[in-house]
């Protein structure tokens, strides 16, 4: 094994199979800053995709928004439930509240669009379900957004591990925190909603270290075990913090901790019978990713170039629209961490490990 060819070829996108093609056309269904500030930059940035149409439940908050990109235009969600405008994109890319995610994926599919759905893919499984089975009868492709499936980092490290260099997996370490009254200053906040989010800190960012671990593993949890704590009064309804175990097959374990009301951080450590892998940051896009390794007497940070994540995951899914390749994020992947999450969920108020 030739550590140094991993170095050689950090950012390669090894699932890039296109040349030329026409851009697939994207709908952006709510218009959050992370629409905005996040997705909207990166498509531009791609090679793949285009902005085509912008959707709010105000018609003239998505007229606003358009206004200011060429060949872009805004259209209210009565209008997009309706099909007004369909034959304007090619895939839908739903940005709103956890708990309305089923009804923009449903319109989607009645289209016959593709679907780029945000994590979580609902604010509950049965809902996620639901969700799953329109894309299915409907026959349209439903990737889930986990922009880590295409992080640089992630994909080398995962590779890493798959090739040995850490011998077998032991216990995977990983959390996420940070202050979103700060970033969103508003106590009534979606988020901060129980109905709306289906959850605060886990669902959002602890579906963070929890979905890499199992990407890297290439494995699902076999059982749960959670704690929450709610100290803010504006998390009255939800969890403020969160501490998690997730059993894995081969007794594997992952141990890991997030909350919406820290500092912003994040990370996730893999440790092996024979070295160890260290992503620190990892899963911010506005942070520096940085990884070090240790084992086979290799050891320290490795440089690359950063990549942008949400235009390496636009472009991944365009690739995989074009030709017709199915993602790993599919629905059913998608449907894992939700009963997951759930069940961790249920462990934090039982007091109880659950099997899942």
């Amino acid at each position: 094994m030739s550590i140094r060819s991993y170095f050689d070829s950090f950012t390669e996108r090894d699932w890039d199979r296109l040349d030329e093609t026409e851009p697939v056309r994207f709908a952006l269904v709510g218009l959050g800053w992370w629409v905005l500030e996040q997705a909207m930059p990166a498509i531009a940035e791609s090679d793949y995709c285009e902005t085509s149409v912008l959707v709010s439940r105000s018609a003239e908050k998505a007229a606003d928004a358009a206004a200011d990109h060429d060949g872009v235009e805004g259209i209210s969600a009565e209008a997009y439930h309706a099909g007004d405008h369909a034959d304007q994109y090619d895939a839908v890319y739903v940005c709103t509240p956890n708990a309305t995610h089923l009804d923009y994926v449903e319109s989607a599919a009645e289209q016959e669009k593709a679907v780029l759905c945000e994590k979580p893919m609902e604010a509950s499984s049965d809902r996620a379900e639901r969700l799953i089975a329109a894309c299915d009868e409907a026959d349209v492709f439903l990737y889930i957004a986990y922009r880590m499936h295409t992080e640089p980092a992630v994909r080398r490290a995962k590779e890493l591990v798959d090739e040995g260099f850490i011998g077998d997996p032991v216990q995977i370490h990983g959390g996420m925190s940070g202050p979103l009254l700060e970033l969103v200053p508003d106590e009534n906040q979606w988020r901060l909603n129980a109905d709306l989010a289906g959850g605060c800190s886990m669902i959002d960012i602890g579906i963070y270290p929890l979905n890499t671990a199992r990407f890297v593993l290439d494995a699902d949890p076999t059982a749960v075990y959670g704690v929450t704590h709610t100290l803010h009064p504006a998390f009255e309804e939800v969890d403020e913090r969160v501490s998690f175990t997730a059993e894995f097959p081969n007794d594997v374990d992952a141990v890991c901790t997030a909350t919406h009301n820290a500092y912003a951080s994040s990370h996730l450590r893999i440790l092996g019978t024979e070295g160890e892998l260290i992503l620190d940051p990892i899963f911010y896009p506005w942070q520096d990713r940085e990884v070090t390794l240790r084992g086979h007497g290799v050891g320290g940070d490795i440089s690359f170039e950063q990549a942008n994540q949400m235009t390496e995951e636009f472009d991944y899914v365009a690739t995989c629209i074009r030709t017709e390749t199915e993602p790993v994020a599919t629905g059913r992947h998608g449907l894992v961490d939700m009963r997951a999450i759930e069940a961790i969920y249920e462990s934090a108020e039982t007091g109880e490990r659950v099997t899942l």
